[in-house]
């Protein structure tokens, strides 16, 4: 059996402000193994987010234990945990967060950039990796020069560039029309069944959650445990 790409045990998180200390999320436990497609869902403010980026090393919890893709994330500094990210986590943002004066190719360079690849072999990979996601004549296109949809393919593309074992998309679908959404979603789809990606998104809609296998939901920084089959309809019927 192999071990899971994420384990929680009772993380917790909390911000200071002033002399307040502000609970986000409270005790959570959580496996994720590999080659599973898991949504995140809950209200406004409910930690969601928070939870991403803590798998993703963005951010550290206050309290517990954090093992993602084998390594404890837990006491890493920034600088470790900037270097283990570039190849172990893939991470699409709403917003796309590419950058407009480079081409689509070079925006999917960007993450092995901090590897030891040349020149040569990372634009090898970036046009893989745009070709995967049906972009493979937009190489020299720039974002503004891009359809919102293609723009998140770009996204998506910059986040598989190195191969990660697991990829983490905060409200992919967020900012997109129905039908780009849905061009998103089936591409997300198609990497799971036909890549076998490990896949966790925060979103708080149905049509996008219903992709995933398993459901679980986030309510004042607490974790339901994540259901499938029946059990994720309901939760799924619940938040329509």
């Amino acid at each position: 059996m192999t071990d899971p790409v994420v384990e929680m045990s009772r993380v917790s998180k909390s911000y200071r402000r002033g002399d307040r200390e502000l609970p986000v999320l409270k005790e959570i436990s959580l496996r994720i193994e590999q080659g599973e497609f898991l949504a995140l869902m809950g209200p406004s403010g409910s930690g969601k987010s928070t939870l991403l980026n803590l798998m993703a090393g963005f951010d550290r919890p206050t309290s517990g234990r954090l093992v993602v893709a084998g390594r404890e994330l837990t006491r890493a500094t920034a600088a470790e945990l900037a270097r283990w990210r570039a190849g172990h986590v893939g991470f699409v943002f709403q917003l796309y967060n590419l950058l407009p004066v480079l081409t689509a190719r070079e925006n999917v360079e960007l993450p092995l950039l901090l590897t030891g690849l040349s020149r040569a072999q990372r634009r090898r990979r970036a046009e893989t990796a745009l070709a995967l996601v049906a972009l493979g004549d937009r190489l020299d296109h720039y974002p503004h020069q891009l359809s919102g949809g293609q723009e998140q393919r770009v996204a998506i593309a910059r986040a598989l560039v190195s191969d990660p074992p697991l990829l983490l998309a905060d409200e992919p679908t967020g900012d997109l029309d129905a039908e780009s959404a849905a061009e998103v979603l089936s591409l997300l789809d198609d990497l799971h069944r036909e890549l076998g990606k490990t896949i966790v998104i925060v979103t708080h809609d149905p049509v996008a959650a219903a992709r995933a296998r398993r459901v679980a939901r986030l309510e004042k920084g607490v974790l339901s445990p994540p259901v499938q089959g029946e059990h994720r309809d309901e939760v799924l019927s619940a938040a329509l």
